[in-house]
């Protein structure tokens, strides 16, 4: 049995309407580059990713100006409306070159702050782990839960055994392809892989990751990148 390759993918067809700005946020930028090209070179500077592939929106006019449009690892597909969409676009581009074994790693576009120590742990980890699993983050606040439509308290939620899903998050080929179609089919929610792959009656894996791999939402989430990748 031949070794598993990794490939890389990267869902870049969301707008980003929270972020109230001219252009979907994986091409706003911090500093000189598009949070996309950085988001892209903490990936592929520090694993062997067999090629990557960028999910792009269907009226993108902005991937051309990026730095990895030059790169030649990477190729683009057009994505759909929902993550779990592109997702499975990437997967269906990857089919003709990937095997079914293959570890296919999935990270969000306007998350750059990944440490490389980070990357690192979630492949030695899971290496070898039947299923696969995520970067993921202890719960450090306190919980509230409110009633439906309300802002006032029920209760107070337990958080030791809560989790914040970061990304990358790492399957096998075949399993989260599958796992993607059947969500899809019955409708299932999918909000990230993980997700998926538990609808389909498996088990991912968590590897704890830093807090500060945080995902470019809001505006002040982009002072606060550029903050942190000041200091990395």
């Amino acid at each position: 049995m031949s070794k598993p390759r990794y490939w890389l993918i990267v869902p870049a067809a969301g707008s980003g309407q929270r972020m109230k700005a001219d252009c979907p946020k994986q091409y706003l930028r911090l500093g000189q580059r598009f949070i996309l090209d950085i988001t892209l070179s903490c990936l592929l500077d520090n694993a062997a990713f067999a090629a990557c592939v960028v999910a792009t929106g269907p009226n993108d006019q902005w991937w051309p100006g990026t730095e990895a449009s030059k790169d030649r690892r990477i190729t683009t597909c057009i994505g759909g409306a929902e993550r779990a969409e592109s997702v499975l676009a990437a997967l269906d581009a990857l089919s003709d070159r990937a095997n079914d074994d293959d570890w296919v790693l999935v990270h969000d576009a306007a998350r750059p702050c990944l440490h490389a120590d980070d990357l690192a742990r979630l492949l030695t980890e899971l290496k070898s782990h039947p299923v696969g699993g995520l970067l993921a983050t202890p719960v450090a606040d306190t919980l509230k839960r409110t009633g439906p439509g309300s802002h006032e308290v029920e209760a107070t939620v337990d958080r030791r055994d809560l989790w914040r899903a970061l990304t990358p998050q790492m399957f096998r080929f075949l399993a989260l392809k599958q796992a993607l179609e059947s969500a899809i089919d019955s409708g299932y929610p999918v909000t990230d892989e993980a997700s998926a792959i538990e609808f389909a009656g498996q088990i991912p894996c968590i590897v704890e990751g830093r807090p500060d791999n945080i995902k470019v939402t809001v505006p002040a989430d982009l002072a606060l990148a550029g903050f942190i990748l000041e200091r990395k």
